[in-house]
């Protein structure tokens, strides 16, 4: 897969000059979980996402956590490396004001890019700093991964470049959640060309079997947004059902923060 051109985006991690490289040492996992590891890195090898490095200075693990329906899915743990980088201010947009935009609209496409952050491209130089050790050796991502401090802030940037001309107009983006709005079918299509063409230009690909086109609903950022307006979904009123009493204040603020996203409604 090409990817979005270096000159475009890449991802940087400006270490602080000061922080000493961390090595974590292998963690053990059980050989069912070793063949889901050796599975996801065959997986990043052949889409040259990742490649073979030796003698890093940091070094991660891997994590193998549970998905729905009994998959797993294969992260790396950069807590070390992210306490070594500043955090990168790039504002995000406040989900209220994307999602009131958003309803009441007579159309909505939903899209959703082919690995999105791994479109991104590494730079060179910090390459090897995002190394991590598996079972069967130690790889670097030549892409940006998952689970790096700023990687949604670098997203969000390049999604505002690269669709800054219909911003609020026709489109609105949160990190790699992207819907295109319009009052009619007539208007949409012209709206999905100016997309597309915009698309093509940046080399930016989608996953068209997540994409969902010219629909009157659809679930934007936990919100069902339609031409009616706003409701809740199903899924979040589950999460604040199912969340356990707060032990701490961090974990009251999130508790607060979800009720308050419902008592918008």
């Amino acid at each position: 897969m090409k990817g979005i051109h270096p000159s475009i985006a890449s991802h940087k991690l400006n270490v602080f000059p000061a922080a000493r490289p961390i090595r974590q040492k292998i963690r053990r996992f059980h050989p069912d979980r070793q063949r889901v590891i050796q599975d996801e890195i065959n997986k990043l090898l052949e889409a040259g996402f990742i490649r073979e490095v030796s003698y890093p200075d940091w070094l991660a693990n891997v994590v193998v956590v549970p998905k729905k329906e009994g998959k797993w899915r294969v992260c790396v743990d950069y807590t070390n490396l992210n306490n070594a980088c500043p955090k990168d201010s790039f504002p995000l947009p406040r989900i209220d004001q994307i999602v009131d935009s958003t309803s009441g609209q007579g159309m909505l496409s939903f899209l959703d890019a082919f690995s999105g952050y791994h479109q991104i491209p590494m730079s060179p130089d910090d390459e090897e700093k995002t190394a991590f050790i598996t079972p069967h050796g130690l790889y670097c991502y030549k892409v940006m991964p998952f689970g790096l401090k700023n990687a949604g802030a670098t997203y969000q940037r390049l999604m505002t470049k690269i669709f800054k001309p219909l911003i609020g107009r026709s489109v609105e983006v949160y990190i790699d959640d992207i819907v295109v709005k319009s009052k009619t079918r007539e208007q949409h299509i012209l709206h999905l060309q100016e997309v597309f063409y915009l698309l093509r230009k940046y080399d930016m690909k989608l996953n068209p079997s997540k994409c969902a086109f010219g629909v009157s609903a659809g679930k934007f950022l936990g919100f069902m947004v339609s031409q009616r307006g706003i409701e809740v979904s199903p899924d979040q009123v589950k999460a604040v059902m199912e969340t356990p009493p707060p032990r701490n204040k961090k974990e009251l603020q999130r508790l607060t923060g979800k009720l308050v996203a419902l008592g918008r409604l």
